[in-house]
């Protein structure tokens, strides 16, 4: 059995995300400029789920929905609102330093930057859908 070299090296978790396999595998991911793009077209990706690190200093410019399971938000600095857009409205998580919530499966959510932030996601691939905040009330 021949080992990928990449499992034994360090890497930033900002630039190199890692695809937990439903099997129990690990795997780095190189993400380049257009990864958010082409993702849905990565086969490879969309069965288990995506653990990756964002940098916030702004909104995100969309709202986004994970039909295939929750999703896992970990805040490690600053201070993050999740928006949870619910049937009855919005509902709103405030996630401050080392702080966590899940997403449940299906729902359509955002986030708001309060203070510049570092935060993992644990994300189920399959099926996610995007779209403009401006179809959500705020």
């Amino acid at each position: 059995m021949t080992t990928d070299t990449r499992h034994l090296s360090a890497f930033t978790l900002a630039r190199t995300y890692v695809h937990l396999s439903n099997l129990g595998g690990a795997s780095p991911v190189d993400v380049g400029e257009h990864f958010w793009e082409t993702l849905m077209r990565r086969d490879d990706l969309l069965e288990g789920r995506l653990l990756g690190l964002f940098n916030l200093d702004q909104d995100s410019d969309h709202c986004e929905m994970h039909p295939a399971g929750d999703e896992i938000l970990i805040l490690l600095s600053g201070a993050i609102d999740v928006v949870f857009h619910e049937a009855d409205g919005d509902r709103v998580s405030q996630l401050r330093g080392f702080q966590t919530c899940i997403v449940p499966q299906g729902v359509w959510h955002r986030v708001r930057v309060q203070a510049p932030s570092e935060l993992i996601f644990i994300t189920p691939g399959k099926g996610t859908e995007t779209r403009p905040p401006s179809e959500h009330a705020s």
